[in-house]
């Protein structure tokens, strides 16, 4: 290697997602633009597992934030030029359709048209099942699934990802770092072109600024 240069090669990165978040479909959309330097795996897990498991909500379950989330992902999804379109109802339980994905190992091509059939067609999959499953190229009579393998493996994926650091979706695993958010994919580029960031005195103090209200 000539000396200066650095190894471009991708790393592996993890992506943890719940098709009931529209930034994780924003981040579905813009994923190529981290190609070139992860190789992104896609982990379906239970945002709702995660929250309670890390002490935290989502906007839609909070009342005064829940208008301006939503208006943003109007606002936002123009500004990306990507199609969308709210569901009749949000948040709804996304149980049986993360763990059909689990169960189909579900890769791009099926998690991009789960995340479709949500945010572009604007339905709950729990009350058009059939068609989700039609959608995604399955079978209409493909059942909601309860094999307890299927069950045990989203609710590993859910505690994988409290492991690993994440507190929400779509939360990248790069590196033991995880970079939460669709507005991380800019964060993320520049860490892997300068990886000794988190060493980096201000990042370091920062991850260790004792909490004034303990």
């Amino acid at each position: 290697m000539i000396q200066g240069l650095q190894n471009t090669a991708p790393v592996v990165g993890t992506l943890y997602y719940d098709i009931i978040s529209p930034f994780s479909y924003f981040y579905v959309k813009q994923r190529h633009r981290l190609d070139t330097r992860v190789h992104i795996q896609p982990v379906p897990i239970l945002l709702g597992g995660l929250f309670r498991a890390t002490d935290n909500r989502g906007p839609g379950e909070v009342e005064a934030k829940r208008p301006h989330t939503y208006q943003y992902c109007v606002w936002l999804a123009d500004k990306l030029g990507l199609p969308f379109r709210f569901p009749n109802h949000h948040p709804f339980l996304t149980v049986a359709a993360q763990r059909l994905l689990v169960q189909q190992d579900a890769r791009w091509e099926m998690v991009e048209r789960a995340f479709e059939f949500v945010w572009v067609e604007g339905k709950d999959p729990n009350l058009s099942w059939s068609e989700f499953c039609i959608y995604l190229g399955l079978s209409a009579d493909t059942p909601r699934p309860e094999n307890p393998e299927v069950k045990a493996q989203l609710i590993a994926n859910t505690n994988q990802a409290k492991l690993d650091g994440a507190f929400g979706v779509p939360a990248l695993i790069v590196n033991q770092h995880c970079f939460w958010g669709v507005d991380a994919i800019d964060w993320t580029l520049d860490y892997l072109a300068r990886p000794g960031m988190f060493e980096e005195a201000s990042y370091a103090y920062a991850g260790n600024v004792p909490n004034g209200l303990v």
